[in-house]
């Protein structure tokens, strides 16, 4: 009986340590834990050739598998106007779609005109995924939870802990800094 009551003791004490050494050695959890535990780095196809055009309103497709981790930036046709910087107003059209269902929340196309607004205003997968784009220009914005609306979403429209997936015309440049 003894020799049972010390294996159970033993094997308490190995599980114990090996928890602890887990612990010590697991990442720390992310302020996102149900994004986190469900994206995946990885290389992305480049979005259809058939979306190349400007000034029509683009398909968003989405690969199968879970969303990138990061912010993912692919130009599908470069513009040669003036470019974006962090300080601009910018006027675009776009289209919204949500990683998780495929679904559009979001389209300036489906409301009839381009959305105008300083890039100070906007999620920060934006306002780090404008700058440098061209007027005439065409992209595509993979936003994680983190620099979208994170756990909170936007509702009814954007769940909590989405991925967003944009496809951006960038029409029109203004600076908002005064020129020297």
């Amino acid at each position: 009986m003894r020799l049972i009551i010390g294996l159970c003791v033993a094997a308490l004490l190995f599980a114990s340590c090996t928890k602890k050494q887990e612990a010590l050695t697991s990442p720390a959890p992310s302020a996102t834990p149900a994004a986190s535990a469900n994206c995946q780095d990885r290389t992305l196809p480049t979005p259809t050739p058939l979306d190349s055009t400007p000034n029509t309103k683009p398909t968003v497709s989405i690969p199968d598998g879970p969303p990138p981790c990061k912010l993912v930036i692919q130009d599908i046709h470069v513009g040669d106007g003036a470019a974006a910087a962090a300080d601009s107003t910018v006027t675009v059209q776009y289209v919204g779609v949500s990683w998780s269902n495929h679904q559009p929340f979001d389209s300036s196309w489906d409301r009839g005109q381009p959305a105008t607004f300083s890039l100070g205003q906007v999620v920060q997968g934006w306002q780090q995924g404008i700058p440098g784009m061209k007027e005439g220009g065409r992209r595509e914005l993979i936003i994680p939870p983190s620099l979208g609306y994170g756990d909170q979403g936007s509702p009814p429209a954007i769940g909590p802990n989405e991925t967003l997936v944009f496809i951006i015309d960038l029409m029109k440049v203004e600076s908002t800094s005064p020129t020297p």
